[in-house]
């Protein structure tokens, strides 16, 4: 039988921890692109950028396996159920159309572009996990430990920290390397991993765990 992770040296060991980038993609962080033009403001989603690198360039060096999970939305709603294009067509500051696939919106922001050998992860729904290999992969891997980060903190961040708990993955979410278009959403979320879920310890603690 395994041991318990019960510290956060023992979650976060680079050998089977995985960094989890979720929708850093033009259309949700970029100027211009689809949630601006819905009205999101892009402040808190490029706040998170520098410390979503400050992270990714981390794990790079410690050897931690590396995701980037994008949203990823078939052409002419090919992807999309009735029900789901209902309530997306309603979504606050979002839009049906967001990442359309093949479409610039849907590319990674350049700042955490991902490197060869990096998984590249495309999703139909707000879990990445949900109709995707990820699962499969991260096992192929021995990764016992997921760090979800990206945005919104309150959706997509969410629905996949909840997902891979429950697949019997520890959480880790550092504040910092999150965001949502609402702050008050953002902190109840962080607050469903610490009650729940996992442990949203400061970007930093890990760091300091990795560079040792």
């Amino acid at each position: 039988m395994r041991p318990a992770m019960d510290t956060l040296t023992l979650q976060v060991a680079p050998e089977h921890t995985a960094v989890l980038i979720v929708d850093m993609q033009k259309d949700f962080c970029t100027p211009g692109f689809g949630a601006e033009e819905a009205g999101r403001d892009m402040g808190p989603a490029n706040r998170a950028i520098p410390e979503i690198r400050r992270l990714l360039d981390g794990a790079r060096k410690a050897g931690a396996t590396v995701a980037h999970v994008g949203f990823w939305t078939l052409p002419g709603n090919g992807s999309d159920s009735d029900t789901w294009l209902w309530k997306r067509k309603g979504a606050t500051v979002s839009s049906p159309t967001l990442c359309i696939a093949g479409t610039e919106g849907a590319e990674f922001i350049e700042e955490l572009a991902p490197l060869p050998g990096e998984l590249e992860i495309h999703k139909h729904r707000y879990s990445a996990f949900t109709a995707t290999n990820l699962d499969l992969l991260l096992r192929a891997r021995d990764v016992r430990t997921i760090i979800v980060t990206g945005v919104s903190t309150n959706v997509c961040v969410e629905t996949t920290f909840r997902a891979g708990f429950e697949l019997g993955y520890a959480v880790v979410v550092p504040p910092e390397t999150c965001a949502s278009w609402d702050q008050d959403l953002h902190e109840a979320a962080l607050a469903n991993v610490r009650h729940r879920f996992g442990v949203t310890p400061p970007l930093q603690d890990i760091l300091t765990i990795w560079e040792r």
